[in-house]
């Protein structure tokens, strides 16, 4: 969830204590509490990125060339979407369960499963024809180092398209390990964009930028 921080009348809200997190099990624990409601909220606040994302898959990816994980699914708000666009094969990961429970009500993926960027992934090398992540890497969130995983799910040929907070690009390291995995072969740069806003109606300063890389 790409965001930094809500209007408060007196308590805390769900979105101050993912933010407020100081790790990671703290961070499951606030956004499982946040499962039931994270939908409306975030649509109130014009969220983007699960379907913004979307495009680039339309854009890259044929939809005959197998399944599509997506990572930090969250409550799935970007399976529909995929669905829609002619990707039948969508599998989902997710740290919080109660984010996931959300996600099976939507009845479009074929698998839902519980992980972490940036530990190991229960999946397969080159399994996936392509990989989302939108709004995941952020603010105290997944780190740079999620990247490696999500390369090695991807078969080759395939294709990784993530978000990454515009603000944290090279103080987080994700240039540079964006540069090893270049260097190293093991993917290539197809786009970058420009930064862009994350939601429609809130946080103008909240940008980010959409990468896509092909997997050798």
């Amino acid at each position: 969830m790409e965001t930094t921080r809500l209007m408060t009348t007196g308590k805390e809200t769900a979105l101050e204590r993912v933010y407020g997190s100081t790790n990671i099990d703290d961070l499951t624990d606030a956004y499982s509490g946040w499962a039931a409601d994270y939908d409306r909220e975030t649509a109130e606040r014009g969220y983007l990125l699960p379907f913004f994302i979307t495009a680039f898959v339309a854009r890259h990816v044929p939809r005959s060339d197998g399944p599509i994980l997506d990572a930090g699914c969250g409550t799935g708000l970007s399976g529909p979407s995929l669905v829609a666009l002619g990707y039948p094969e969508i599998e989902g990961l997710d740290m919080s369960r109660e984010m996931l429970e959300v996600a099976i009500s939507r009845n479009v993926y074929k698998r839902l499963a519980i992980g972490r960027l940036g530990e190991d992934l229960p999946f397969h090398d080159d399994y996936f024809a392509a990989v989302i992540a939108s709004g995941v890497f952020t603010l105290g969130h997944a780190p740079a180092e999620g990247f490696r995983e999500l390369a090695r799910v991807t078969r080759p040929g395939g294709h990784v398209i993530a978000t990454v907070r515009d603000s944290i690009l090279t103080s987080d390291g994700f240039r540079k390990i964006f540069t090893e995995l270049e260097k190293t072969r093991r993917w290539q740069v197809i786009e970058e964009t420009k930064p862009f806003r994350a939601f429609a109606l809130a946080e103008p300063e909240a940008t980010v930028r959409c990468f896509v890389f092909r997997v050798i």
